[in-house]
């Protein structure tokens, strides 16, 4: 009886430390993750960063704190929400989501205030091993997607944020051949074969709001898009749902259509 009571501590030290299993993730090539999916593991990853905007997804979560203690509190993290067509130019709609830290395999945009160079991050959590990947519709036939790369990309037709060019966030398409995104960057990619003009717009944690919040339904207000534009006029607002969707001003607010 006491030799089984001390296979069974024995197998359940062995589950404890499968759990807590140590993993070097890379960001360049991409890691293998199929045997950690779903496990609690103790993780570093040396992530490269730009002073300015960068994108990030990872195969892992990351409290707000964490965020902080890994690259200080100035940093900046948004999602992106909606989108908006303006004939060739698209509008990218992304929304300060801090607070909420990163999910794992959601694809990021992120502004790091400090030094450029290789950032340490060190967690205890669970792998998730899957795609990362958000598709909005522009309300014209055209879809958007921002993507995570999990591995080394190729970059050729894909839109990226550009190390010498990453103040304001724009994304430009890659005419490259050999060009490609590091693992736990994210790209954004966009159907058809049209050439789009993309434009960061950035929206505050609190910014978008509910047409329900500032309006009533039948109420009759004018609808504007992100740049000023008129798009609809003396219309009921509960009617305003039915509208592509996107990022519209009423009354002032930012309001978003799914």
């Amino acid at each position: 009886m006491k030799k089984l009571f001390c296979m069974i501590a024995l197998a359940g030290l062995s589950l404890t430390a499968w759990s807590q299993a140590s993993v070097k993730l890379s960001t360049y090539g991409g890691t293998s993750l199929e045997r950690y999916d779903g496990q609690q593991c103790d993780v570093t990853a040396d992530r490269y960063l730009f002073n300015g905007w960068n994108t990030i997804s990872m195969p892992f979560s990351m409290s707000e704190q964490e965020i902080d203690d890994a690259l200080g509190q100035g940093v900046r993290l948004e999602r992106l929400v909606g989108v908006a067509q303006q004939g060739t130019e698209i509008i990218l709609n992304f929304q300060d989501c801090k607070a909420e830290g990163i999910k794992a395999n959601t694809p990021y945009i992120l502004y790091y205030p400090g030094e450029t160079g290789s950032k340490k991050l060190q967690v205890n959590a669970r792998i998730e091993n899957k795609e990362s990947k958000v598709t909005l519709n522009t309300g014209n036939g055209v879809e958007v997607s921002m993507c995570g790369a999990a591995v080394k990309t190729d970059g050729k037709n894909h839109y990226g944020i550009l190390a010498v060019n990453n103040v304001d966030a724009n994304f430009t398409q890659i005419d490259n051949e050999k060009a490609f995104f590091y693992a736990t960057r994210c790209y954004i990619s966009i159907s058809g074969e049209q050439h789009f003009n993309l434009v960061a717009n950035h929206l505050g944690a609190g910014e978008i709001t509910s047409i329900t919040d500032i309006a009533a339904a039948n109420d009759v207000v004018d609808v504007y898009n992100v740049l000023g534009v008129r798009v609809a006029h003396n219309v009921k607002a509960g009617d305003i749902n039915s509208l592509n969707p996107g990022i519209y001003m009423v009354k002032g607010r930012k309001i978003l259509v799914k």
